[in-house]
C-alpha cells in the first residue's frame, strides 16, 4: 500500500514528504503547464536521491513508438526513480515493451478497461493507471474497474502495479486500497484531507479541555 503526489506544484510535494508517507510523484504535461515551471527540470528535482521516492512519472510525447523512445531518453539518465509513462495504445505498449526489456520503469496510463489492462501486463509495465474519477463521471465505476483488475492480475500471477489515478476524494481511495490497488495517486488536496476527521478533531477538542483542568 503506497501513496504517490499527483501535483506538479514542487513547493507542495515538499511540505507533504515531511509526513514520511509520500512513495512518489506522477505528472503530466497539464500538471506541468500549470505551474510554468521547465519539465524536465522538474523530473531531475523529484529524482534527487535525498526524496527517497521509488517512482517519479515522466510522462512522455509522441504518435509512435519511436517517438515516445526517442523523448523518453530525455529522462531516463535523470535517476533510479525515473518512471517512463506512456499511452494505453499500441505504440505505446510496443514503447512500453522496449523500455520494460531494458529494465526502465514504466507507468501506462489512461486505463479504462481490464482488457486494457490485461494488454498492459504483457507489455510488462511497472504500473498501469486507472482513471478512476474520470470512469465515474461517465456514469461507470472506477472502484470496481480497480477491484476487475485487480482480480485479474491475481487470477494470471501478473505483476504490474495497480495505480489508482484520478482520484478526488477521500472515500475513493479507502476503496481502491480494500479493492486491490497498490498505488494510489492523490491531489495534494485530498491527501490532506486522509487524515482529518471531524471526531477526531471534537475528540481532541475533549481532550485539550481537560488537559487544562489536570492539576500540575
Amino acid at each position: 500500500m503506497k501513496i504517490f503526489l499527483d501535483t506538479a506544484d514542487f513547493d507542495a510535494i515538499i511540505e507533504r514528504t515531511r509526513t514520511g508517507i509520500i512513495a512518489g510523484v506522477t505528472t503530466n504535461p497539464t500538471l506541468v503547464r500549470k505551474q510554468g515551471v521547465p519539465y524536465r527540470d522538474l523530473i531531475a528535482q523529484l529524482c534527487d536521491e535525498s526524496f527517497g521516492f521509488e517512482s517519479v512519472s515522466a510522462e512522455v510525447n509522441g504518435h509512435t513508438a519511436e517517438e515516445l523512445l526517442e523523448d523518453a531518453e530525455n529522462y531516463i539518465g535523470l535517476g533510479e526513480a525515473v518512471t517512463i509513462k506512456l499511452p494505453l495504445h499500441k505504440e505505446g505498449l510496443i514503447a512500453c515493451k522496449e523500455l520494460s526489456g531494458r529494465g526502465v520503469k514504466t507507468n501506462v496510463t489512461l486505463c479504462f478497461s481490464a482488457a486494457q489492462a490485461a494488454v498492459t501486463a504483457l507489455s510488462g509495465a511497472t504500473y498501469v493507471s486507472p482513471f478512476v474519477g474520470r470512469m465515474n463521471d461517465n456514469s461507470c465505476s472506477g472502484v470496481e474497474l480497480v477491484r476487475a483488475i485487480s482480480g485479474l492480475y491475481c487470477t494470471q500471477g501478473q505483476k504490474t502495479q495497480i495505480l489508482a489515478a484520478s482520484l478526488r476524494d477521500v472515500h475513493h481511495v479507502a476503496r481502491c486500497l480494500l479493492y486491490g490497488a497498490n498505488v494510489v495517486t492523490l491531489p495534494v488536496s485530498v491527501f490532506d484531507k486522509m487524515y482529518n476527521h471531524v471526531l477526531t478533531d471534537a475528540g481532541l477538542n475533549i481532550f485539550e479541555q481537560d488537559f487544562a483542568q489536570l492539576s500540575k
